[in-house]
């Protein structure tokens, strides 16, 4: 699915969240919580889900499962990413997307795991994405347009490393 498509429907339905922020929340609960309930993340974007249509439900459904399954598989590292704009969208849309996912990242994994406590690694990778939610871009040069291309892959190999974290301590028994 597309970025566009899916915002409009998040505009559509007059919700507090942007695809990109909804994506990060699905994220971080997935990362956090392979097994993560849907029906939780439909309560964390939507006060009232009634108002949301089958064709829009299906939709929504799509994308959080396919990206259920491509957090699962380890094989999939290389082909998972954030929803963002494309890259020919103006700069400052993309950076403002780009900031949104995190918060959404940080609220989706806030949400599975309330407590707070994280590892060295982990803690230092959700401190740097709560740094990227502080990004503002003053200029639209190239050289603003790699940074956030550098950002962009940062994000998605902490993402991979935090759901290999909580994958792993999501095997471990349980005492």
């Amino acid at each position: 699915m597309a970025y566009q498509e899916l915002n409009e429907i998040f505009e559509k339905l007059d919700a507090d969240y942007c695809a990109a922020e909804a994506h990060g929340i699905s994220v971080g609960m997935l990362c956090v919580e392979s097994r993560a309930d849907i029906d939780n993340w439909f309560r964390a974007l939507f006060i009232d889900e009634s108002t949301i249509d089958d064709e829009d439900i299906e939709t929504l459904t799509q994308v959080f499962e396919q990206t259920r399954s491509l957090l699962t598989q380890a094989d999939q590292d290389y082909v998972f990413d954030l929803l963002l704009p494309d890259a020919d969208e103006p700069l400052f849309e993309q950076v403002e997307a780009l900031r949104d996912w995190c918060q959404g990242f940080l609220l989706g994994i806030g949400y599975a795991q309330s407590n707070g406590q994280w590892p060295g690694e982990i803690a230092e990778l959700i401190a740097d994405i709560i740094e990227i939610t502080k990004v503002d871009i003053e200029t639209q040069d190239e050289e603003e347009a790699n940074a956030l291309m550098e950002v962009h892959e940062y994000l998605r190999v902490a993402v991979m490393n935090i759901r290999d974290f909580f994958a792993e301590t999501e095997r471990e028994p349980q005492h």
